[in-house]
């Protein structure tokens, strides 16, 4: 008796299950008509969306800053979409009467799949139009990836230390490099050559990063030196968190190749 049971429900929930599934798809071709017109309104509306996020970037690159990846990503994704929507849409009302009038005479299996298909470019209008709300178009790109460093007359004795350091630099994979000495041996005064070899010496590097940390460490002012220095210091910057921007200057850094030349007092 519990085996009857138990079958019994299986059916129900069985029969739930496909007649759920069979309302979903009728309504593919019931709602066709006004899943077409909000893929049309909506549609319109991302490529107004598209237009003002395209003038803030031609606006910022007129000021020599660099559009965002995720800007760069979103308008690559939406010219997709401008090439899609279009074939799916009927170009006018005779065309629009035909379809809807067409799908009447039978052949289910095609309404339904050209039904779904309007759902879901539907979906993927409605969400990257969410997706284009930028709060930034672009960011600020330094106009010179190495800043010159004054160093004294005469520099005599440290060239062949140099030439060490150059190496690990330029052609063996080292992470780290360490100078280290008393005061006045000239450790500074190295690392100033080191930061202005780059200026004159063709290297892959996209920053050099000059900090000076003293004894009473400050963070905050050593993470606004290295944002600026590599760009982030934008309309949003001054808004964020310690962590937040922290967490940006990890996001573009590690797309980057850099060396930091960290002094020490």
């Amino acid at each position: 008796m519990g085996n009857v049971c138990s079958t019994s429900l299986s059916c129900d929930d069985t029969i739930s299950r496909c007649l759920d599934c069979i309302v979903s798809q009728t309504g593919y071709i019931c709602h066709l008509k006004d899943n077409l017109d909000a893929l049309r309104t909506e549609f319109q509306k991302l490529i107004e969306a598209r237009n003002d996020v395209q003038i803030r970037v031609t606006v910022a690159e007129q000021r020599q800053w660099r559009r965002l990846q995720q800007v760069q990503g979103w308008l690559s994704r939406v010219q997709d979409v401008e090439k899609e929507v279009p074939r799916l849409l009927p170009q006018n009302f005779a065309e629009e009467k035909e379809i809807l009038g067409g799908f009447c005479s039978g052949n289910c299996i095609k309404s339904y799949k050209y039904g779904k298909r309007v759902v879901q470019s539907l979906k993927n209008v409605q969400s990257l139009r969410k997706e284009g709300d930028f709060k930034d178009v672009a960011q600020t790109v330094p106009e010179n990836p190495v800043d010159e460093r004054p160093l004294p007359p005469t520099v005599v004795g440290m060239q062949s230390t140099l030439d060490r350091v150059w190496r690990c630099l330029k052609e063996e994979p080292v992470g780290i490099v360490g100078l280290y000495g008393m005061g006045g041996v000239g450790k500074t005064t190295l690392l100033t050559q080191i930061n202005n070899n780059f200026l004159h010496t063709p290297n892959n590097f996209d920053f050099v990063i000059w900090e000076v940390v003293s004894r009473d460490l400050q963070l905050g002012k050593i993470q606004e030196s290295i944002a600026k220095k590599i760009g982030l210091c934008n309309e949003s910057w001054d808004s964020k968190s310690f962590d937040e921007k922290a967490q940006e200057i990890f996001k573009t850094m590690r797309n980057t190749k850099f060396v930091l030349l960290v002094v020490t007092g």
